[in-house]
């Protein structure tokens, strides 16, 4: 079974492809970000459920689904936009479609359109094995397989939401600004071409919040815990993946505190803390999706695994992402200051790190002349 997603609005179409995944873990799913390349996509491939955005950079996505009607009149076609005057659902409504949804839409709602119009899964297929080493697994991963771990009680909270529960956001807020992957993803999301606008970098997670909202927000934190459902970690893992998030919690509480003392606003330097183990947290990631697979690992070989590929996974996902260079640069000066140009928020970056590492005596007190707190 195919479907295909036209959006340009690549969170959007992560959504949706988990949402299919998540009822069809099997479903071959085709993502398009124009209407030229879905067009010629459909001209070659035979799709059972399309879903198209309306504006797209080419064209009105409608169009697509104008063209596929010329000559189809029973795959079913799902139309998901921000554009929700009656016009628009009018002129959608003439070609037969199955279902218009609003953005930011409930994604319960979306799950059950979906129930309904996809057909069963094909026979299940023999789960591959990955059977290479672990060094050579990570070696061969792209940037786009790299990722961070949900927090557990987390990830659980998300996938109550996705089968259609009423979650509290506020409650949920205060629980992502303790999860590095959802305050990764979320910063992210608003600095992208779909929300940031003419805005300026998002560097906080409150920020993210605001500017995405709290649906939106919902929704995109809901993708993540789909697309990890199937992960989970062994007690060595865990207890890895434990150590290195007190360590960013700690690092956290530590620069909130210093920023204030310093009259400085703490929420970019709390997102940079929390964010500064990004790298050990994707090899453990990565290992533990690599464990999943029937695999195994010893503490030796986790340990070089890490210490080899934290720093450039990290590097990976920073430019994937797109996180702004002044959260980068936070980020950067917990391990060392830039030779020159320091910003007052680094020296805090710096001097956190360094209390919480039992740094020298003479090295604080110097940090602390260039905080301004001596």
């Amino acid at each position: 079974m195919r479907v295909m997603i036209l959006d340009d609005d690549p969170w959007i179409s992560d959504l949706l492809k988990q949402l299919v995944l998540s009822i069809r873990p099997l479903a071959q799913i085709d993502c398009f970000g124009d209407v030229a390349s879905a067009l010629d996509a459909w001209q070659q491939s035979t799709y059972q459920l399309v879903m198209a955005d309306w504006n797209l950079p080419d064209a009105p996505g409608v169009s697509l689904l104008q063209r596929i009607r010329e000559k189809d009149q029973d795959t079913p076609l799902i139309m998901i936009t921000g554009r929700a005057d009656r016009d628009s659902v009018l002129a959608v409504r003439l070609l037969g479609i199955s279902a218009f949804f609003t953005k930011p839409f409930q994604i319960s709602r979306v799950v059950q359109c979906l129930e309904a119009l996809l057909p069963p899964d094909e026979p299940t297929r023999t789960a591959t094995i990955i059977s290479e080493d672990l060094i050579s697994y990570l070696s061969g991963l792209s940037a786009g397989e790299l990722d961070l771990p949900l927090l557990a009680s987390v990830k659980e909270k998300l996938q109550l939401g996705y089968g259609g529960e009423l979650l509290d956001f506020r409650e949920l807020a205060n629980d992502w600004q303790h999860d590095p992957a959802l305050c990764a993803h979320l910063i992210a999301a608003a600095n992208s071409a779909a929300y940031l606008g003419h805005g300026q970098p998002c560097t906080n997670l409150n920020g993210a919040l605001t500017r995405l909202g709290g649906l939106a927000s919902v929704n995109l934190a809901i993708s993540q815990a789909l697309r990890q459902t199937n992960t989970q970690p062994n007690a060595m893992l865990m207890k890895f993946v434990q150590t290195h998030l007190d360590d960013a919690e700690r690092l956290a509480e530590r620069v909130v505190l210093l920023a204030q003392q310093c009259g400085l606003d703490p929420a970019p330097l709390q997102s940079a803390a929390l964010l500064h183990r990004m790298g050990e947290l994707c090899v453990l990631y990565q290992t533990q999706k690599w464990e999943n697979q029937g695999n195994t690992v010893n503490e030796e070989v986790l340990l070089h695994a890490v210490r080899d590929f934290a720093a450039p996974f990290a590097v990976r996902l920073k430019a994937r992402w797109g996180l702004p260079m002044a959260l980068r640069e936070l980020i950067g000066a917990i391990y060392s200051l830039p030779p020159m140009q320091v910003r007052r928020e680094q020296v805090v970056m710096r001097l956190a790190a360094a209390m919480n590492n039992g740094e020298p005596e003479a090295d604080l007190e110097r940090l602390q002349r260039l905080a301004g707190l001596a």
